[in-house]
């Protein structure tokens, strides 16, 4: 007879704590034991704020200015987004200087490719460094190609002598 008034409540006891498993544990800090407000949007960890991208040459960039104090004031006319240029029929490019240190180093970010989307052909983005020497910034790309831009009032003229030995030039608009 024990073993029979055992057993229902050896079943309560099982189903009391396997609802208690599944709930979840009380709150202290809160009254009854609720769970806590979700807290305010300004106490959540925030994610860092990614670096500004823009479509260039019909592909997405992020890219990071340095700010201008930083930068020597003999440089600072070379930093900048310099697109909207082609260097022919076909091709795209723009060129992000994103900063330059005392020694005329400059980290660039080159950007090339098709037109606009109906035009075939190939596009990258290279990141890189590039030199400043007097009024010419110069760099060279990984298939041997050259490239000298130089500012001038508003623009800047990018001068490209591919690895055939072809020379094409383009003007690049500061872009805000």
């Amino acid at each position: 007879m024990i073993r029979r008034a055992v057993a229902p409540f050896c079943l309560t006891l099982l189903a009391g704590a396997s609802a208690l498993a599944q709930a979840p544990p009380p709150n202290p800090a809160s009254p009854f034991g609720q769970p806590p407000a979700t807290a305010p949007q300004s106490l959540l960890p925030q994610p860092a704020e990614a670096p500004p991208g823009r479509v260039f040459c019909e592909q997405n960039v992020s890219f990071q200015i340095a700010d201008p104090a930083s930068i020597p004031d003999n440089y600072r006319r070379f930093v900048g987004i310099w697109s909207d240029a082609a260097w022919d029929a076909h091709t795209c490019a723009a060129l992000i200087v994103q900063d330059v240190k005392a020694d005329g180093t400059a980290s660039i970010i080159y950007v090339f490719g098709p037109q606009d989307s109906s035009t075939p052909g190939p596009g990258g983005v290279l990141h890189g460094t590039g030199v400043i020497r007097g009024d010419q910034l110069r760099f060279q790309n990984s298939d041997g190609s050259q490239f000298a831009f130089r500012p001038g009032i508003v623009d800047m003229t990018g001068h490209l002598i591919n690895p055939k030995g072809e020379s094409f030039e383009a003007t690049f608009k500061q872009t805000p």
